[in-house]
């Protein structure tokens, strides 16, 4: 995963932690009951990500309910619905988007307090279970349709929704896809496969299909890369679900640093700050978001 030397170590500590007012204990959820089993899993946050006026929201999966941190770490319920809300992004309009497991693309109305459906199915045909989205500089929707794909069933999807509405399957031999970010040029789309553990690296052809997909990089543990995010420099930040870590790959695939979890094991996801020299990592075994400094003085190796 390196070349001349080992990735260089960075540190993460607590941003901020779900308030106890929030916890749900002791309380029983299909969805902890089928991915969490004899856990108590009292909320599972995920899909960290920042609003214009830097507030960062988040979803908590099992219970429905997505949560408003502000910069002065004050935690608030925007909304709880019969859903399970996975991947969260907010896209340069405003616009707060949601890859929800139970029912598909769905859009947060803050104001009135409600989700409002985007995309719940393709050709009459509901999805398997979405996981995660990424919002490209036109509007696009790329987003992951995983549902319990895996090694056993190598049939996960990603789509592309255009903005003129046309749902473009990019690939449907997926290994549990799971997070996505495209590269700066927006002409490759890398995506984590979780059960997989590795990232694939989908490059784009002149027609908007994608060709010659391999994998970017491999990893190990008991379950793999989950959330992904990139930086201005090219640099693949990759948060692993059982490692403890976020991995931070240089452009062209070498291990450059490594962020280690200073709560739980479970590193689900990733944003960037706005100033672009911190990243936000949901720890979801703790319900714990964490930051880390990624500046270029501390991810340079020495």
């Amino acid at each position: 995963m390196y070349l001349d030397t080992p990735p260089k170590l960075v540190e993460a500590e607590i941003f901020s932690a779900m308030p106890d007012c929030f916890r749900r204990k002791g309380v029983r959820t299909d969805w902890a009951d089928a991915n969490r089993p004899g856990e108590a899993v009292d909320g599972f946050i995920e899909g960290p990500s920042f609003d214009a006026d830097g507030n960062l929201y988040i979803v908590d999966i099992p219970f429905g309910r997505i949560f408003r941190i502000a910069p002065d770490k004050t935690w608030s319920l925007v909304v709880e619905y019969e859903g399970w809300p996975n991947g969260l992004k907010i896209g340069k309009d405003g616009r707060i988007l949601v890859a929800d497991y139970m029912h598909g693309i769905m859009q947060l109305d803050v104001k009135a307090g409600c989700m409002r459906p985007v995309l719940t199915s393709r050709n009459s045909e509901s999805f398997r279970g979405c996981n995660d989205l990424h919002i490209a500089a036109n509007g696009d929707i790329y987003f992951t349709d995983q549902g319990q794909t895996g090694l056993h069933d190598p049939t996960g999807r990603v789509y592309r929704l255009t903005t003129s509405g046309r749902l473009d399957c990019l690939i449907d031999t997926g290994i549990s896809p799971n997070g996505l970010v495209l590269d700066r040029a927006e002409a490759t789309l890398f995506v984590a496969m979780t059960r997989d553990n590795a990232v694939w690296r989908l490059p784009f052809m002149k027609d908007g299909s994608v060709s010659k997909v391999g994998r970017f990089c491999s990893t190990f543990g008991t379950a793999g890369p989950d959330g992904l995010t990139m930086d201005q420099a090219g640099r693949l930040f990759v948060a692993h679900a059982s490692l403890g870590h976020v991995f931070v790959f240089a452009p062209n695939g070498e291990l450059i640093a490594r962020i280690k979890s200073c709560a739980g094991p479970a590193c689900t996801n990733v944003a960037i700050g706005s100033h672009g020299d911190r990243l936000y990592i949901t720890e979801s075994s703790t319900g714990s978001v964490m930051v880390a400094d990624i500046s270029e003085k501390s991810l340079r190796k020495a």
